[in-house]
Protein backbone atom coordinates (compact mmCIF):
# COMPACT_ATOMS: atom_id res chain seq x y z
CA UNK A 1 0.00 0.00 0.00
CA UNK A 2 1.23 3.49 -0.88
CA UNK A 3 -0.02 7.24 0.03
CA UNK A 4 -0.40 9.28 -3.14
CA UNK A 5 -0.67 12.84 -2.59
CA UNK A 6 -1.13 15.03 -5.24
CA UNK A 7 -1.58 18.75 -5.72
CA UNK A 8 -2.83 19.57 -2.17
CA UNK A 9 -3.70 22.98 -1.39
CA UNK A 10 -4.95 24.79 1.88
CA UNK A 11 -5.17 28.54 2.48
CA UNK A 12 -6.67 29.52 5.73
CA UNK A 13 -9.55 32.39 6.06
CA UNK A 14 -6.16 34.83 7.50
CA UNK A 15 -5.11 34.57 4.32
CA UNK A 16 -2.00 32.20 5.03
CA UNK A 17 -1.57 29.48 2.26
CA UNK A 18 -0.14 26.32 4.44
CA UNK A 19 -0.17 23.61 1.49
CA UNK A 20 0.71 25.29 -2.07
CA UNK A 21 0.50 22.15 -4.33
CA UNK A 22 1.90 19.38 -2.27
CA UNK A 23 2.48 16.27 -3.91
CA UNK A 24 4.26 13.69 -2.33
CA UNK A 25 4.43 9.68 -2.25
CA UNK A 26 4.61 7.79 0.37
CA UNK A 27 5.48 3.93 0.40
CA UNK A 28 5.35 1.45 3.31
CA UNK A 29 7.96 2.22 5.84
CA UNK A 30 9.02 4.94 8.16
CA UNK A 31 8.60 8.62 6.26
CA UNK A 32 10.32 11.67 7.56
CA UNK A 33 8.24 15.06 6.71
CA UNK A 34 10.69 17.71 7.94
CA UNK A 35 10.35 21.59 8.56
CA UNK A 36 10.43 24.21 10.88
CA UNK A 37 7.19 25.10 13.00
CA UNK A 38 4.77 26.89 11.08
CA UNK A 39 6.03 24.80 7.62
CA UNK A 40 2.89 23.14 7.01
CA UNK A 41 3.65 20.28 8.87
CA UNK A 42 0.44 20.21 11.13
CA UNK A 43 -1.67 21.03 8.39
CA UNK A 44 -0.42 18.11 6.12
CA UNK A 45 -1.05 15.72 8.93
CA UNK A 46 -4.40 16.92 10.10
CA UNK A 47 -5.69 16.66 6.52
CA UNK A 48 -4.60 13.30 6.30
CA UNK A 49 -6.04 12.42 9.41
CA UNK A 50 -9.06 13.44 7.89
CA UNK A 51 -9.81 16.29 10.80
CA UNK A 52 -9.69 19.17 8.01
CA UNK A 53 -10.01 19.73 4.53
CA UNK A 54 -8.25 20.88 1.53
CA UNK A 55 -9.12 23.40 -0.58
CA UNK A 56 -7.95 21.70 -3.37
CA UNK A 57 -5.97 17.98 -4.65
CA UNK A 58 -6.24 14.60 -4.30
CA UNK A 59 -5.29 12.15 -1.26
CA UNK A 60 -5.20 8.01 -1.87
CA UNK A 61 -4.75 5.34 0.66
CA UNK A 62 -4.93 2.52 -2.15
CA UNK A 63 -7.91 2.45 -3.08
CA UNK A 64 -9.13 5.08 -0.75
CA UNK A 65 -10.01 8.52 -1.51
CA UNK A 66 -8.84 10.13 1.60
CA UNK A 67 -10.57 13.52 1.42
CA UNK A 68 -13.84 12.03 0.43
CA UNK A 69 -14.16 8.02 1.73
CA UNK A 70 -13.18 10.14 5.61
CA UNK A 71 -14.91 6.55 7.75
CA UNK A 72 -13.15 4.02 5.43
CA UNK A 73 -9.53 6.26 6.45
CA UNK A 74 -10.16 5.88 10.11
CA UNK A 75 -10.99 2.56 10.28
CA UNK A 76 -7.19 1.77 9.04
CA UNK A 77 -6.04 5.00 10.68
CA UNK A 78 -3.75 5.47 13.85
CA UNK A 79 -2.84 8.74 15.11
CA UNK A 80 -0.81 10.00 17.42
CA UNK A 81 -0.96 14.43 17.75
CA UNK A 82 1.56 16.62 19.27
CA UNK A 83 -0.49 17.26 22.10
CA UNK A 84 -3.59 14.86 23.04
CA UNK A 85 -5.70 14.93 26.26
CA UNK A 86 -6.57 12.32 29.02
CA UNK A 87 -8.57 12.10 31.97
CA UNK A 88 -6.86 12.92 34.95
CA UNK A 89 -7.74 9.82 36.98
CA UNK A 90 -8.22 6.92 34.51
CA UNK A 91 -5.36 4.51 34.02
CA UNK A 92 -3.95 3.49 31.24
CA UNK A 93 -5.81 0.11 30.94
CA UNK A 94 -9.07 1.42 31.01
CA UNK A 95 -8.46 4.28 28.69
CA UNK A 96 -6.94 1.94 25.99
CA UNK A 97 -10.00 -0.21 27.25
CA UNK A 98 -12.57 2.60 26.51
CA UNK A 99 -10.66 3.88 23.14
CA UNK A 100 -10.81 0.04 21.29
CA UNK A 101 -14.56 0.05 22.18
CA UNK A 102 -14.56 3.34 20.06
CA UNK A 103 -12.58 1.88 17.01
CA UNK A 104 -15.43 -1.46 17.17
CA UNK A 105 -13.71 -3.94 19.36
CA UNK A 106 -16.80 -5.35 21.10
CA UNK A 107 -15.94 -8.30 22.41
CA UNK A 108 -14.98 -8.01 26.15
CA UNK A 109 -12.22 -11.22 26.34
CA UNK A 110 -10.92 -10.00 22.70
CA UNK A 111 -10.20 -6.35 23.92
CA UNK A 112 -8.60 -7.50 27.36
CA UNK A 113 -6.11 -9.58 25.30
CA UNK A 114 -5.66 -6.41 22.55
CA UNK A 115 -5.74 -3.53 25.67
CA UNK A 116 -2.38 -6.23 27.70
CA UNK A 117 -0.77 -6.91 24.17
CA UNK A 118 -0.58 -3.26 23.40
CA UNK A 119 0.33 -2.26 26.59
CA UNK A 120 3.22 -5.27 26.93
CA UNK A 121 4.67 -3.85 23.27
CA UNK A 122 5.25 -0.46 24.44
CA UNK A 123 6.74 -1.43 27.77
CA UNK A 124 3.77 -0.38 30.24
CA UNK A 125 2.02 -3.36 31.29
CA UNK A 126 3.39 -3.10 34.95
CA UNK A 127 2.48 0.62 34.58
CA UNK A 128 -1.28 -0.39 33.28
CA UNK A 129 -3.17 0.54 36.76
CA UNK A 130 -1.91 3.96 36.55
CA UNK A 131 -3.10 7.02 35.57
CA UNK A 132 -1.82 8.20 32.11
CA UNK A 133 -1.76 11.73 33.59
CA UNK A 134 1.02 10.90 36.54
CA UNK A 135 2.95 9.55 33.33
CA UNK A 136 6.29 10.80 32.68
CA UNK A 137 6.59 12.25 29.33
CA UNK A 138 8.03 9.58 27.55
CA UNK A 139 5.50 7.23 28.94
CA UNK A 140 3.00 9.38 27.60
CA UNK A 141 4.45 9.16 23.87
CA UNK A 142 4.59 5.40 24.09
CA UNK A 143 0.56 5.45 25.79
CA UNK A 144 0.31 7.39 22.67
CA UNK A 145 1.54 5.00 20.14
CA UNK A 146 -0.28 2.11 21.94
CA UNK A 147 -3.68 3.89 21.37
CA UNK A 148 -2.59 4.81 18.03
CA UNK A 149 -2.14 1.00 17.13
CA UNK A 150 -5.60 -0.35 18.21
CA UNK A 151 -7.26 -1.79 15.20
CA UNK A 152 -4.11 -2.72 12.97
CA UNK A 153 -3.99 0.52 11.57
CA UNK A 154 -2.27 0.48 8.18
CA UNK A 155 -1.22 4.42 8.10
CA UNK A 156 -0.06 5.78 11.12
CA UNK A 157 0.83 9.33 11.56
CA UNK A 158 2.73 11.09 14.49
CA UNK A 159 3.53 14.62 14.85
CA UNK A 160 6.76 15.86 16.78
CA UNK A 161 7.04 12.33 19.16
CA UNK A 162 10.48 13.32 20.49
CA UNK A 163 9.94 16.64 21.56
CA UNK A 164 10.97 17.35 25.19
CA UNK A 165 11.71 13.32 25.75
CA UNK A 166 15.45 12.77 27.34
CA UNK A 167 17.87 10.46 25.54
CA UNK A 168 16.81 7.30 27.15
CA UNK A 169 12.85 7.66 26.43
CA UNK A 170 13.76 9.21 22.87
CA UNK A 171 16.32 5.96 22.34
CA UNK A 172 13.09 3.72 23.04
CA UNK A 173 10.69 5.74 21.18
CA UNK A 174 13.01 5.44 18.11
CA UNK A 175 13.16 1.75 18.71
CA UNK A 176 9.35 1.52 18.72
CA UNK A 177 8.96 3.60 15.53
CA UNK A 178 11.26 1.41 13.59
CA UNK A 179 9.58 -1.63 14.93
CA UNK A 180 5.73 -0.46 13.83
CA UNK A 181 7.18 0.67 10.58
CA UNK A 182 8.13 -2.70 8.95
CA UNK A 183 4.65 -3.23 7.79
CA UNK A 184 2.69 0.05 7.82
CA UNK A 185 3.56 3.57 6.51
CA UNK A 186 4.36 5.49 9.42
CA UNK A 187 4.71 9.24 8.53
CA UNK A 188 6.74 11.41 10.69
CA UNK A 189 6.13 14.68 10.87
CA UNK A 190 8.94 16.97 12.88
CA UNK A 191 11.34 19.59 12.89
CA UNK A 192 14.26 17.65 14.73
CA UNK A 193 16.93 16.10 11.99
CA UNK A 194 18.32 13.50 13.78
CA UNK A 195 15.13 11.71 14.01
CA UNK A 196 15.08 11.82 9.94
CA UNK A 197 18.12 10.81 10.05
CA UNK A 198 17.91 7.91 12.50
CA UNK A 199 14.42 6.62 11.44
CA UNK A 200 13.02 7.33 8.15
CA UNK A 201 14.22 5.55 4.85
CA UNK A 202 12.30 8.15 3.13
CA UNK A 203 12.03 11.84 3.81
CA UNK A 204 10.71 14.86 2.39
CA UNK A 205 11.53 18.63 3.42
CA UNK A 206 8.71 21.23 3.56
CA UNK A 207 8.88 24.70 3.67
CA UNK A 208 6.38 27.52 3.75
CA UNK A 209 3.90 25.21 2.45
CA UNK A 210 5.80 23.64 -0.44
CA UNK A 211 7.88 20.18 -0.84
CA UNK A 212 11.96 21.49 -1.56
CA UNK A 213 12.74 17.94 -1.62
CA UNK A 214 11.66 14.67 -1.52
CA UNK A 215 13.92 11.13 -1.44
CA UNK A 216 16.25 9.44 0.59
CA UNK A 217 18.05 11.30 3.20
CA UNK A 218 21.16 9.51 2.04
CA UNK A 219 20.77 10.92 -1.28
CA UNK A 220 20.10 14.49 -0.34
CA UNK A 221 23.75 14.29 1.83
CA UNK A 222 25.21 12.90 -0.81
CA UNK A 223 24.67 15.83 -3.38
CA UNK A 224 25.94 18.11 -0.73
CA UNK A 225 29.45 16.46 -0.53
CA UNK A 226 32.75 18.59 -1.18
CA UNK A 227 30.32 21.82 -0.50
CA UNK A 228 29.92 22.14 3.10
CA UNK A 229 33.03 23.90 4.88
CA UNK A 230 33.86 24.96 8.57
CA UNK A 231 35.93 27.34 9.89
CA UNK A 232 35.83 28.28 14.46
CA UNK A 233 35.83 32.10 14.48
CA UNK A 234 35.65 34.45 17.29
CA UNK A 235 32.08 35.78 18.73
CA UNK A 236 32.43 39.46 17.26
CA UNK A 237 33.30 38.13 13.79
CA UNK A 238 30.37 36.49 13.36
CA UNK A 239 28.44 39.48 12.21
CA UNK A 240 31.05 39.75 9.61
CA UNK A 241 30.81 36.67 8.15
CA UNK A 242 27.33 36.33 7.90
CA UNK A 243 27.54 39.11 5.42
CA UNK A 244 30.49 37.74 3.28
CA UNK A 245 29.63 34.17 3.44
CA UNK A 246 26.43 31.29 2.72
CA UNK A 247 26.14 30.40 6.58
CA UNK A 248 24.24 27.65 6.96
CA UNK A 249 24.77 27.17 10.92
CA UNK A 250 26.58 28.07 13.43
CA UNK A 251 27.04 26.67 17.10
CA UNK A 252 29.56 27.36 19.97
CA UNK A 253 32.46 24.99 20.55
CA UNK A 254 34.49 25.54 23.44
CA UNK A 255 32.71 28.89 23.68
CA UNK A 256 33.44 29.66 20.32
CA UNK A 257 31.20 29.91 17.50
CA UNK A 258 31.78 26.87 14.55
CA UNK A 259 30.45 27.52 11.10
CA UNK A 260 28.88 25.59 8.57
CA UNK A 261 29.36 27.77 4.94
CA UNK A 262 27.36 26.67 1.58
CA UNK A 263 30.41 26.56 -1.13
CA UNK A 264 31.12 25.22 -4.30
CA UNK A 265 34.80 25.87 -4.00
CA UNK A 266 36.91 26.98 -0.55
CA UNK A 267 35.45 30.02 0.54
CA UNK A 268 38.49 31.36 2.06
CA UNK A 269 41.40 31.23 4.66
CA UNK A 270 41.13 28.85 7.54
CA UNK A 271 38.06 26.81 6.06
CA UNK A 272 38.17 23.10 6.41
CA UNK A 273 36.11 20.44 4.24
CA UNK A 274 33.47 19.12 6.46
CA UNK A 275 31.31 15.88 5.91
CA UNK A 276 27.88 17.10 4.94
CA UNK A 277 25.28 15.80 7.32
CA UNK A 278 21.24 16.34 7.54
CA UNK A 279 21.21 19.32 9.03
CA UNK A 280 22.92 21.03 6.23
CA UNK A 281 20.81 19.82 3.52
CA UNK A 282 17.85 21.34 5.52
CA UNK A 283 19.39 25.12 6.44
CA UNK A 284 21.21 25.16 2.98
CA UNK A 285 17.73 23.96 0.97
CA UNK A 286 15.34 26.43 3.12
CA UNK A 287 17.81 29.22 2.82
CA UNK A 288 17.75 28.48 -0.62
CA UNK A 289 21.43 28.16 -1.06
CA UNK A 290 20.66 25.13 -2.94
CA UNK A 291 18.26 22.55 -4.83
CA UNK A 292 18.55 18.60 -3.67
CA UNK A 293 17.91 16.65 -6.63
CA UNK A 294 15.03 13.99 -5.76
Amino acid sequence: MQLLIQDLSKTYPNGVKALDHVSLTIPTGMYGLLGQNGAGKSTLMRTLATLQDADSGSISLGNIDVLNQKDAVRRILGYLPQEFGVYPKVTAADMLDHLAILKGVTNGRERKELVDALLQRVNLYEHRKKAVSSYSGGMKQRFGIAQALIGSPQLIIVDEPTAGLDPGERNRFYNLLSEIGENVIVILSTHIVQDVMELCSNMAIIHKGQVLYSGSPQNAVSQLQGNIWEKSISKNELADYQQQYRIISNKLVAGKPLIHVYSESIPGEGFQPAQPDLEDVFFSTIDGFTTIDK
